[in-house]
């Protein structure tokens, strides 16, 4: 028996929890006025019944009063007459109505009594519908409120987590930026040194061997055509001439 207690009571706490997930208060508070405005039409066609009822009793009383008066009249129209069965017939008759005016000013006192408390319970529902409306309106709109908020807390928290998805993503490529600006620094610094080449030709490696004896075997070219021209000139080894010769501007360009 305890174990099916405490599962019952599980189960009862989840069902709970998942309509207080589910429920929207307006709605509930909504449903509770519209109850508690069913009860006060229900009350309110129940004091109309009474009302009916005691002005229905009024009206038989009025109805029995007229009826005994007629009766008292025929006793004393027989007793003229020396009919005294007649009158004594009469009188009977008078006084069984007159229980039952009796009688119908009882119900019309019971009546009145139970008008007067619904009455009252009217007012005080009336009153306590009234109230409940003012602050169901109240809660309502600070639900309502408190709804928005919750919103644009949650739209606020969505554009921080994709402000700081796109802050990532600026900062790899600024940092990619900075990557690439720094290489290409690198890369002219060598050049700048000689470490690297400016330009590269086809066949040619380009490191500093290759050019070292390109510039011996440029040297040895040089040195060889000096050496041709001064032996042309008949000049020694260590010579130069006096006047050298003017080189028009045509020879100038082919040398």
């Amino acid at each position: 028996m305890g174990l099916i207690s405490r599962f019952t009571t599980y189960v009862k706490t989840v069902f709970s929890s998942a309509l207080d997930q589910a429920e929207d208060p307006r709605q509930t508070l909504d449903y509770s006025y519209q109850q508690q405005l069913e009860q006060l039409t229900n009350l309110r066609r129940a004091i109309a019944d009474v009302v009916t009822n005691e002005k229905r009793l009024e009206m038989q009383q009025s109805q029995a009063q007229t009826q005994i008066t007629k009766y008292e009249d025929q006793a004393r129209q027989a007793l003229a007459a020396n009919r005294e069965d007649l009158a004594r017939m009469a009188l009977e008759r008078r006084q069984n109505l007159e229980t039952q005016l009796t009688g119908f000013q009882q119900q019309i006192e019971q009546l009145k009594a139970q008008e007067e408390k619904f009455a009252q319970m009217e007012q005080r529902l009336s009153a306590r519908v009234e109230a409940f409306r003012t602050q169901k309106e109240m809660v309502k709109a600070q639900y309502s409120a408190s709804e928005a908020q919750v919103k644009l807390g949650e739209a606020a928290t969505g554009i921080s987590e994709e402000m700081s998805d796109v802050n990532m993503a600026v900062q790899r490529a600024q940092d990619k930026v900075l990557t690439m600006q720094a290489r290409a620094n690198a890369m002219d610094q060598l050049i700048d040194e000689g470490t690297l080449p400016e330009t590269a030709t086809l066949g040619a490696g380009g490191d500093n061997l290759d050019r070292e004896l390109n510039q011996i075997s440029s040297q040895s070219q040089v040195d060889a055509q000096l050496a041709a021209m001064k032996q042309q000139l008949q000049l020694g080894p260590g010579s130069q001439p006096q006047n050298p010769p003017q080189l028009s501007s045509g020879e100038s360009e082919q040398a």
